[in-house]
């Protein structure tokens, strides 16, 4: 014998056997030919270097060596027994990480949480940069995860727009108050610099667009980068945003412009327009981890619940929007290349 598993294998056909006192009931139970059990037992019996039954008789008897280790075995098969089904709800317990976006709202990670429980499965909710995304994924410390895709590619979308701060009384700088300059979707060159009569008619600043960390994977970048540069804004004028919470309060003092989805900017105060050009809108898939044989299947139920999480619906195209009136076709091309 060789490994234990063909020991488990040999203790299992000689309890067998003396539960049913028959080679050939014994057999059919552990659903095995009988040949085979009887060169197991033969096997053991090699192994502990003496009979387990008496084959000279019409009926299989067991030997006093037989029951000596009868109960030995038996300890050793329910230990076994014991340790796979521990195995199993260790992996049934397991926590399955999945990755979404920065940023989230908590009561849209909660239902994803919530989703998991009522499917049996406690999932791990991690908030995590595109590629850490990506990474996730190639390396199985992800079990699934929402991976940004080019918006006409994804099974999902999100708006994008410009949040900006909140209207008040006193004058705010020129691009901060979308509400009343922006009544519908917001072009790009729209953000382009007006004459002030308070400068002389001179062109005054445009305020710096800032992008978060969501937004900064290269496809993405570049669209903005040429789209903008389409409608003649001036270079420079996107920037990184760097961390989340000093891009929202440059936001809301009325000195930048941030590009993020509505319910942020909602959540935090401040004002926010569509942005017109849909290709410059987010876009996501909900990808498993890969495997040798391909990639897992994720589930209908944690699809749906992870694009809600990140405020995503599904990606149906309209031919109504294509050529549609007042679609900014300068920058719809800027940002296709």
């Amino acid at each position: 014998m060789t490994g234990r598993m063909d020991l488990l294998a040999h203790l299992e056909a000689y309890v067998a056997t003396v539960d049913e006192a028959s080679f050939s009931r014994a057999a059919d139970r552990l659903g095995i030919a009988q040949p085979l059990l009887s060169r197991r037992i033969k096997t053991l019996e090699a192994h502990f270097g003496g009979l387990l039954f008496d084959r000279s008789r019409r009926q299989v008897a067991t030997t006093e060596l037989g029951m000596l280790l009868l109960p030995y075995a038996q300890d050793v098969l329910d230990r076994a027994e014991r340790l796979g089904q521990a195995a199993r709800s260790a992996r049934q317990a397991q926590v399955r990480a999945v990755g979404v976006p920065a940023h989230c709202a908590p009561a849209a990670l909660a239902g994803v949480i919530r989703a998991g429980t009522e499917h049996g499965i406690t999932l791990g909710v991690r908030e995590l940069p595109p590629q850490e995304r990506v990474t996730g994924l190639a390396d199985g410390s992800l079990t699934c995860a929402l991976v940004r895709v080019a918006p006409e590619q994804g099974a999902f979308r999100v708006p994008l727009g410009l949040a900006s701060a909140p209207p008040s009384d006193a004058r705010v700088p020129q691009g901060a108050e979308p509400q009343g300059r922006w009544r519908r979707a917001v072009h790009l060159e729209d953000l382009r610099p007006r004459r002030s009569r308070a400068t002389g008619g001179e062109r005054a600043a445009a305020l710096p667009l800032l992008i978060l960390t969501e937004d900064e994977v290269p496809y993405a970048y570049d669209r903005l980068v040429r789209a903008a540069a389409r409608s003649g804004l001036p270079e420079g004028l996107i920037r990184s945003a760097g961390p989340a919470a000093t891009a929202l309060a440059e936001t809301l003092a009325g000195r930048s412009m941030l590009l993020c989805a509505e319910p942020f900017a909602r959540q935090h105060g401040a004002t926010w327009t569509p942005l017109a050009d849909a290709s410059l809108h987010r876009g996501y898939d909900v990808q498993g981890t890969r495997r040798q044989r391909g990639a897992q299947d994720v589930p209908d139920w944690l699809v749906a619940s992870l694009a809600g999480a990140a405020g995503a619906t599904s990606a149906v195209p309209d031919p109504r929007r294509t050529g549609a009136p007042g679609e900014d076709a300068a920058a719809r091309l800027a940002a296709r290349g």
